[in-house]
């Protein structure tokens, strides 16, 4: 049975953008799912991995009993910094490759009618290496003006963390929509740019308060599948501590923390991607009240059958 095709390219009110992303989660989320699962299998494991020696690494430290086959505190900085550094460059690459992913997914989506294959998506990744990796050196250096720029509103009560908040909404929206120019119309990185620019400030007031609103709902959806390793992983510690077991040196309790981080950290990642189908989705929208693109293929459409 095929399943309902939800068009995107429609002018709909703030209620209904947000009422549309959830829809397309209810229609879609499986196959998304599958597919997102198959293109993060490798950092999936890398995941595992940085989560494993950085956990190893604390948990030595903690104790300053080092029982996994090392003997000395220097190993446990090592398991530390090793862990630390490959988490952070897997964060990084996981989220670019998501960005990309969920944004040609969107595209395909929308351009084939819900009939997304994979091989369509890699292939237009593929086909936008060169533009990503120019857009996300940019989108770097707007990230570290933006830390800057927290550091100096961080010292201003109340208005400068509202501030802060303003400014990281309307960031994540310019690179999201901009991301989502990239894919959809195969614009250069400063046409993208230009694009997400005018549809953010044009819109500024629904685009923030939509990345506010989906921040929230994914957030809470993050602790929802959170919930369930972070009951074990605190039913475990209570009983360990009340039984006065040392779980600090425990081979058992150093799997559980690391499966409980693993699953935090791909909770996040996960959390990132679904933000950026929500810009897709938002994308889309203010396209179509800006161009008209599918109101007039509808049109010449209907004059073609009279």
């Amino acid at each position: 049975m095929e399943k309902p095709y939800l068009e995107l390219r429609t002018r709909n009110t703030f209620g209904d953008i947000v009422n549309n992303y959830f829809q397309f989660l209810k229609l879609n989320f499986k196959h998304y799912t599958n597919l997102y699962l198959r293109y993060n299998a490798i950092s999936i494991i890398l995941t595992l991995i940085g989560s494993y020696l950085l956990v190893t690494g604390f948990m030595g430290l903690a104790s300053r009993d080092f029982r996994f086959g090392m003997e000395t505190s220097m190993d446990n900085d090592w398991y530390l910094i090793v862990g630390g550094l490959l988490l952070v460059v897997i964060l990084f690459v996981t989220a670019v490759l998501n960005y990309s992913f969920s944004s040609a997914y969107m595209t395909e989506y929308v351009k084939q009618e819900g009939n997304v294959q994979s091989a369509n998506i890699w292939s237009a990744i593929k086909k936008n290496l060169g533009t990503i990796i120019l857009f996300i050196l940019i989108g770097i250096a707007m990230y570290i003006g933006y830390f800057v720029v927290s550091l100096v509103l961080a010292f201003i009560p109340l208005l400068g963390m509202l501030a802060q908040y303003a400014i990281n909404f309307t960031l994540s929206a310019l690179f999201g929509l901009s991301f989502m120019s990239i894919f959809s119309t195969n614009k250069s990185v400063g046409e993208a740019l230009s694009e997400g620019w005018s549809f953010t400030f044009s819109n500024f007031i629904r685009v923030v308060f939509f990345g506010l609103v989906i921040g929230i709902l994914n957030l809470m959806l993050t602790f929802l599948i959170l919930s369930i390793p972070g009951f074990i992983i605190g039913f475990y510690t209570y009983f360990s501590i009340e039984s006065e077991v040392d779980f600090l040196t425990s081979n058992f309790a150093t799997i559980v923390f690391t499966l409980g981080f693993t699953m935090f950290v791909l909770a996040f990642i996960f959390s990132q991607a679904l933000s950026q189908v929500a810009y897709g989705v938002l994308f889309f929208n203010l396209h179509e009240e800006r161009y008209n693109t599918y109101l007039r293929e509808r049109i010449e459409q209907i004059g073609v059958n009279e």
